[in-house]
């Protein structure tokens, strides 16, 4: 299969899975050749940046996913390997942000 197969292949089944965790997501607008958006969009708030590869640079890749978030979006690479788990990859203040947000105030 070959990469830009792959990672359409690999944005769908991205989208399916968070479907089934009960979340209205799609594969982005890049089947449409348009440059920016999401790999998979229907989080609001977070920017997916997705990888379906075996050897990832997750700097460059979080990289592209800041230059492509909107403002207010937290960047985000969502990845995985061949026959592994989903693993998602955010910067440490963005993920302390969100934690923050879920959490009571008397565990802070």
């Amino acid at each position: 299969m070959n990469s830009k197969r792959k990672g359409a292949e690999g944005e769908r089944e991205l989208a399916r899975k968070l479907r089934d965790y009960g979340f209205k997501t799609r594969r982005g607008q890049q089947y449409c050749g348009a440059n920016g958006d999401a790999d998979v969009v229907g989080l609001p708030g977070i920017h997916i940046e997705c990888k379906r590869v075996e050897r990832l640079n997750l700097y460059d890749a979080m990289a592209q996913a800041r230059n492509d978030a909107c403002p207010g979006e937290f960047p985000t690479v969502f990845h995985r390997r061949d026959r592994c788990e989903w693993l998602v990859t955010m910067p440490l203040d963005d993920w302390i942000k969100m934690y923050r947000e879920a959490i009571p105030s008397e565990h802070t």
